[in-house]
């Protein structure tokens, strides 16, 4: 009987662990095979986002310098140096411009293929992951998987992130999913996530220690988690003071934070001007209406978009009209914010024992995406050019413009036009064109194309933005010279 018995325990034991495996390998399979729509979904975005910003680099279709600027400051952080912006003048430091030492987390990438096209690429990586995160979230809380992927899909259509993608790479691209991933733990009520996901957005610009201290009212006035929402505040506006009083200031040229003047009475911002100020402007009126009109005004039924106020705030009482419209950047970090506002709304509204607000909710979902796709026609997004039938080679001048980088070796100090400036930024010691004066570049690398008035005579023009200093043409094709210093 002893015998049956000591081969009998064993027996039933084996069983009891085997299906306790199974079931956890079932358990992880179910949460893997549920995730993997919003994943493939996400990885279709990185590859499309990743084609319209080749695309627009390969032609040489840069709107600003800012992708030459934000490649120099990753540069000197993967060469373990200080993130210089030669760009905006000679050993110009980016943390006395924004606070944004996160750009440091791409170093690594840039040690691997030290591109600009890199920072595009990680751009498109982390609004794809954003839009993995807004459609994974829609489907838990509106229990099925097709009403997270069609949310998913709008979000990533919408035209804040595509206006992000024309106008290169930004700091702000790491505040996207950094925001989303707040915005859906506070949606899953996993208080002390949101709070932990928030604290990194101090280091991805100035004005985001708002949006953290926002994040601790949203903790106090919805969750009722007094503590940890007092310290978020307290932690976001502290950050803001130290960052925009100290940091940026002590790394500034001029010690001091350069953007005040933005701001209506410059330095010295009347109240009632900064407060009034925003109520005026048409244009400001105008962007209300595109951010909240492409999720039907839904948004506005949850608290989650008070997380958008500090941003439209600075943004609208700002006196740079470049701040207040459609266009550039600057609405890509609200996208994440609306959408899960969206989602929230219609959770909530799908609850309700009205009829005519439930089925508005549910009729917002299917409809989502083709709203996002409308206002895309209706801005319009530039969408990388690919309309244009040179789109895919860039046509002559980008030929020329290729041969006169290849023109230029390597490490030198070299100033330059727009067009080839991020790719000459990513190598050399790039210069805006006259932007050397102390010391006088090796190169200089002009591109004429659009320049209506442009100098006729190129060691001319070398020798009065240098006076002393002699000029000789190397590379000339195209509207495009080359210049090297005698």
């Amino acid at each position: 009987m002893a015998e049956t018995r000591e081969t009998a325990i064993p027996t039933q034991r084996v069983p009891t662990w085997g299906r306790a495996t199974r079931v956890a390998r079932a358990a992880r399979a179910s949460r893997l095979g549920g995730a993997l729509p919003h994943l493939l979904l996400a990885v279709a975005f990185l590859a499309a986002y990743s084609l319209l910003a080749l695309v627009r680099y390969y032609r040489f279709g840069s709107p600003s310098w800012d992708l030459g600027i934000f490649t120099e400051a990753v540069k000197g952080y993967a060469h373990f140096g200080a993130p210089v912006l030669s760009i905006k003048g000679p050993g110009f430091n980016a943390l006395g411009d924004h606070w944004s030492p996160i750009l440091a987390l791409l170093a690594p990438a840039f040690w691997l293929v030290p591109s600009a096209a890199t920072l595009l690429v990680a751009q498109a990586a982390l609004f794809a992951w954003s839009v993995g995160v807004v459609s994974d979230t829609a489907a838990r809380l509106l229990e099925s998987r097709n009403r997270g992927l069609l949310i998913g899909t709008a979000y990533g259509l919408s035209w804040g992130l595509q206006r992000a993608i024309d106008a290169e790479f930004h700091e702000i691209a790491f505040a996207v999913p950094l925001l989303a991933m707040v915005g859906r733990q506070l949606l899953l009520r996993r208080w002390e996530r949101a709070a932990w996901w928030a604290m990194p957005l101090v280091l991805v610009k100035e004005d985001l220690g708002l949006t953290v201290a926002m994040v601790g009212v949203l903790l106090m006035l919805t969750a009722r988690r007094w503590s940890t929402g007092a310290v978020m505040v307290l932690f976001g506006l502290g950050f803001t003071a130290l960052t925009i009083g100290a940091l940026i200031p002590h790394f500034n040229p001029h010690h001091q934070f350069d953007y005040w003047s933005k701001l209506p009475g410059g330095s010295h911002p009347h109240l009632w001007q900064v407060l009034s100020g925003p109520f005026t402007r048409l244009t400001v009126w105008k962007t209300v209406g595109w951010l909240f009109g492409i999720v039907g005004f839904l948004a506005l039924r949850s608290p989650l978009v008070l997380l958008a106020l500090p941003t439209l705030a600075w943004r609208f009482g700002s006196s740079n009209s470049m701040f207040w419209g459609p266009d550039w950047h600057y609405n890509a970090t609200l996208m994440p914010i609306v959408f899960l506002a969206l989602v929230d709304a219609v959770a909530r509204l799908r609850r309700s024992e009205r009829s005519l607000f439930k089925g508005f909710a549910d009729s917002m979902v299917p409809a989502a995406p083709a709203i996002a796709a409308a206002c895309l026609v209706s801005l319009p997004v530039g969408l990388g050019g690919l309309g244009d039938p040179a789109a895919w080679s860039g046509g002559r001048h980008a030929a020329a413009l290729r041969a006169a980088i290849d023109a230029i070796p390597p490490g030198v100090r070299v100033e330059a036009s727009m067009a080839p400036l991020a790719r000459l930024a990513a190598r050399d010691d790039a210069y805006w064109l006259g932007g050397s004066k102390p010391t006088p570049p090796d190169y200089l690398c002009v591109d004429l194309a659009g320049w209506e008035g442009g100098p006729t005579d190129l060691p001319g023009y070398g020798a009065a933005l240098h006076p002393g200093t002699s000029y000789y043409v190397i590379f000339k094709q195209d509207q495009v010279v080359v210049l090297r210093k005698q």
